[in-house]
């Protein structure tokens, strides 16, 4: 759920949905914000400019986030910004929701036994688009869990391109009068340079 989100009046809007282009790549803003809302107890996520001279900031807590947060660190980001003369027209401070962006390797830490999608930089058998269980591998890599149909084909994988390899065979439960259909469980390693995206998958419960 995204928590809320601030002007730069420090007036309080409605959360937009994700827009604009990351700002990760400019280590000096993304290290300047990680900076200051890490003592405040909080975890950044991302930092996005978005049109219109949008300036969104993503941020995260184990207790989770709550309009107050987004107000206590919109409060500490603007005088911030105002005094390294950071260049945007709104501020908006928000949770990352169900569907929460990975994007640092303890990210993918904290987060293994999850359901995540992936999306690979380039294909790999035809396919850049996963989902799976994430799992944490040797060597600084990760792992993603596949349950795909035993009778699926694999395609020749290309070459540099992640290994994929078979973790073993189980069946599904089914009920009674149906027929047991088995399944291939696959294990798709991969490093996080090989990343172009990874989100959780949202689970609601009612």
């Amino acid at each position: 759920m995204n928590a809320g989100s601030r002007t730069r009046s420090e007036r309080a809007r409605e959360p937009v949905s994700e827009i604009g282009v990351s700002a990760s790549g400019i280590p000096h803003l993304h290290e300047l914000v990680e900076r200051t809302i890490e003592p405040m107890g909080y975890e950044l996520v991302d930092v996005e400019f978005g049109q219109r001279g949008l300036l969104r900031i993503v941020i995260d807590s184990p207790a989770g986030i709550r309009v107050e947060d987004c107000e206590q660190v919109s409060r500490q980001l603007s005088h911030l910004f105002t005094v390294e003369n950071i260049d945007y027209d709104r501020l908006e401070i928000s949770s990352p929701g169900l569907d929460r962006p990975l994007r640092q390797p303890r990210d993918f830490v904290r987060f293994a036994s999850n359901r995540i999608t992936l999306r690979l930089r380039q294909p790999f058998q035809g396919r850049r688009n996963f989902e799976g269980i994430l799992t944490v591998e040797d060597e600084g890599r990760f792992g993603l869990e596949l349950v795909e149909p035993e009778n699926n084909t694999p395609r020749k994988p290309g070459a540099g391109r992640p290994a994929a390899k078979r973790a073993g065979a189980a069946r599904k439960a089914v009920k009674p009068g149906e027929q047991e259909a088995p399944v291939t469980v696959r294990k798709l390693i991969f490093s996080l340079d090989e990343v172009e995206r990874a989100r959780l998958v949202p689970i609601v419960k009612f």
